[in-house]
Protein backbone atom coordinates (compact mmCIF):
# COMPACT_ATOMS: atom_id res chain seq x y z
CA UNK A 1 0.00 0.00 0.00
CA UNK A 2 1.20 3.42 -0.97
CA UNK A 3 1.45 5.26 3.18
CA UNK A 4 1.29 8.96 1.02
CA UNK A 5 -2.21 8.05 -0.25
CA UNK A 6 -2.86 6.81 3.18
CA UNK A 7 -1.57 9.98 5.11
CA UNK A 8 -3.31 12.34 2.36
CA UNK A 9 -6.67 10.70 3.33
CA UNK A 10 -5.83 10.41 7.13
CA UNK A 11 -5.22 14.12 6.60
CA UNK A 12 -7.99 14.89 5.35
CA UNK A 13 -10.35 12.34 7.61
CA UNK A 14 -8.25 14.74 10.27
CA UNK A 15 -9.95 17.77 8.89
CA UNK A 16 -13.52 16.60 8.52
CA UNK A 17 -13.18 15.81 12.44
CA UNK A 18 -11.46 19.36 13.41
CA UNK A 19 -15.01 20.91 11.39
CA UNK A 20 -16.24 19.98 14.86
CA UNK A 21 -14.23 22.17 17.05
CA UNK A 22 -15.97 25.17 17.51
CA UNK A 23 -14.64 28.72 18.11
CA UNK A 24 -15.73 29.13 22.16
CA UNK A 25 -16.78 32.77 21.55
CA UNK A 26 -18.63 32.06 18.60
CA UNK A 27 -20.04 28.77 18.79
CA UNK A 28 -21.69 28.23 15.84
CA UNK A 29 -18.58 28.53 13.69
CA UNK A 30 -15.86 25.95 13.75
CA UNK A 31 -12.32 26.65 13.45
CA UNK A 32 -12.02 25.41 10.38
CA UNK A 33 -14.82 28.11 8.88
CA UNK A 34 -13.52 30.89 11.27
CA UNK A 35 -9.80 30.42 9.08
CA UNK A 36 -8.08 29.51 12.61
CA UNK A 37 -6.68 25.98 11.21
CA UNK A 38 -4.31 26.17 9.05
CA UNK A 39 -2.55 23.06 8.41
CA UNK A 40 -2.62 19.19 9.99
CA UNK A 41 0.62 17.08 9.22
CA UNK A 42 1.49 13.09 9.91
CA UNK A 43 4.58 12.50 11.58
CA UNK A 44 4.79 8.84 12.46
CA UNK A 45 2.25 8.32 14.89
CA UNK A 46 1.98 12.45 16.09
CA UNK A 47 -0.48 14.37 14.19
CA UNK A 48 0.66 17.73 14.35
CA UNK A 49 -2.00 20.58 13.91
CA UNK A 50 -1.21 24.25 13.04
CA UNK A 51 -3.87 26.96 14.10
CA UNK A 52 -3.53 30.66 13.75
CA UNK A 53 -5.10 33.18 16.47
CA UNK A 54 -7.53 35.98 15.34
CA UNK A 55 -6.16 38.61 17.22
CA UNK A 56 -2.74 38.90 19.19
CA UNK A 57 -3.01 37.41 22.41
CA UNK A 58 -6.61 35.94 22.00
CA UNK A 59 -7.44 34.21 25.37
CA UNK A 60 -9.75 31.49 23.23
CA UNK A 61 -6.89 29.69 21.73
CA UNK A 62 -6.07 27.92 25.11
CA UNK A 63 -9.83 26.73 24.77
CA UNK A 64 -9.15 25.87 21.00
CA UNK A 65 -5.85 24.00 21.61
CA UNK A 66 -7.47 21.78 24.35
CA UNK A 67 -10.59 21.39 22.11
CA UNK A 68 -8.38 20.13 19.13
CA UNK A 69 -6.58 17.93 21.11
CA UNK A 70 -9.53 15.89 23.23
CA UNK A 71 -11.28 15.98 20.08
CA UNK A 72 -8.82 14.05 18.10
CA UNK A 73 -8.30 11.56 21.36
CA UNK A 74 -12.26 10.80 21.43
CA UNK A 75 -11.64 9.57 17.54
CA UNK A 76 -8.31 7.65 18.33
CA UNK A 77 -5.38 9.86 17.98
CA UNK A 78 -3.26 9.59 21.06
CA UNK A 79 -0.42 11.75 20.42
CA UNK A 80 -1.36 15.42 19.03
CA UNK A 81 0.96 18.24 19.17
CA UNK A 82 -1.23 21.84 19.05
CA UNK A 83 1.11 24.45 17.25
CA UNK A 84 0.48 28.08 17.41
CA UNK A 85 1.74 29.59 13.93
CA UNK A 86 2.81 32.94 13.13
CA UNK A 87 1.68 33.27 9.81
CA UNK A 88 0.19 33.53 8.18
CA UNK A 89 -0.87 36.48 9.50
CA UNK A 90 -5.19 36.07 10.13
CA UNK A 91 -7.56 38.32 9.23
CA UNK A 92 -11.51 39.02 8.10
CA UNK A 93 -11.13 37.89 4.49
CA UNK A 94 -10.09 33.97 6.00
CA UNK A 95 -13.78 33.36 6.86
CA UNK A 96 -15.84 30.98 4.80
CA UNK A 97 -19.19 32.37 3.69
CA UNK A 98 -20.66 29.25 5.16
CA UNK A 99 -18.66 31.01 8.53
CA UNK A 100 -20.17 34.69 8.07
CA UNK A 101 -23.65 33.29 7.04
CA UNK A 102 -23.60 31.31 10.51
CA UNK A 103 -22.49 34.34 12.31
CA UNK A 104 -25.14 36.46 11.35
CA UNK A 105 -27.89 33.36 11.97
CA UNK A 106 -26.41 33.49 15.51
CA UNK A 107 -26.76 37.41 16.07
CA UNK A 108 -23.77 38.79 15.22
CA UNK A 109 -23.09 41.08 12.48
CA UNK A 110 -20.32 39.18 10.39
CA UNK A 111 -16.86 41.56 9.06
CA UNK A 112 -17.89 43.48 6.07
CA UNK A 113 -15.50 43.06 2.93
CA UNK A 114 -12.51 45.67 2.32
CA UNK A 115 -15.02 47.90 0.22
CA UNK A 116 -18.30 47.83 2.37
CA UNK A 117 -18.75 50.57 4.65
CA UNK A 118 -22.35 49.42 5.96
CA UNK A 119 -23.26 47.46 8.70
CA UNK A 120 -26.59 45.61 8.61
CA UNK A 121 -28.48 44.87 11.04
CA UNK A 122 -28.44 40.90 11.85
CA UNK A 123 -31.65 40.66 13.53
CA UNK A 124 -33.62 42.87 11.12
CA UNK A 125 -31.70 43.45 7.95
CA UNK A 126 -31.62 47.11 8.54
CA UNK A 127 -28.56 49.58 7.61
CA UNK A 128 -29.66 52.15 10.16
CA UNK A 129 -27.19 51.21 13.14
CA UNK A 130 -25.08 53.27 15.71
CA UNK A 131 -21.64 51.71 17.02
CA UNK A 132 -22.45 52.38 20.63
CA UNK A 133 -18.65 50.59 21.75
CA UNK A 134 -15.41 49.81 19.72
CA UNK A 135 -15.39 46.23 21.83
CA UNK A 136 -18.42 44.43 22.52
CA UNK A 137 -18.32 40.93 24.22
CA UNK A 138 -14.81 40.22 22.85
CA UNK A 139 -11.87 42.35 21.43
CA UNK A 140 -12.77 41.14 18.53
CA UNK A 141 -16.21 42.84 18.05
CA UNK A 142 -17.72 45.97 18.66
CA UNK A 143 -21.23 46.49 19.98
CA UNK A 144 -23.80 48.31 17.87
CA UNK A 145 -27.13 48.52 18.35
CA UNK A 146 -29.84 48.94 15.48
CA UNK A 147 -32.07 52.31 15.08
CA UNK A 148 -35.21 50.12 13.55
CA UNK A 149 -35.36 47.46 15.82
CA UNK A 150 -33.41 48.71 18.66
CA UNK A 151 -31.54 45.49 19.41
CA UNK A 152 -27.98 45.63 20.22
CA UNK A 153 -25.64 43.20 18.57
CA UNK A 154 -22.09 42.59 18.34
CA UNK A 155 -19.88 43.22 14.78
CA UNK A 156 -17.49 41.51 14.59
CA UNK A 157 -14.70 43.83 13.46
CA UNK A 158 -12.61 43.59 9.89
CA UNK A 159 -9.08 42.89 10.70
CA UNK A 160 -6.79 43.27 7.35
Amino acid sequence: MNTEIDTSQLVVKIFEILESVKDPEIPVISIRELGILQQVKIAGATVKVGIIPTYSGCPAMFVITEDIINTLYNNGFNDVKVELLNEPVWNTEMISDSGKKAMKAYGIAPPLSFNEKIISCPQCGSTDTTCISQFGSTACKALYRCENCLEPFDYFKCHA
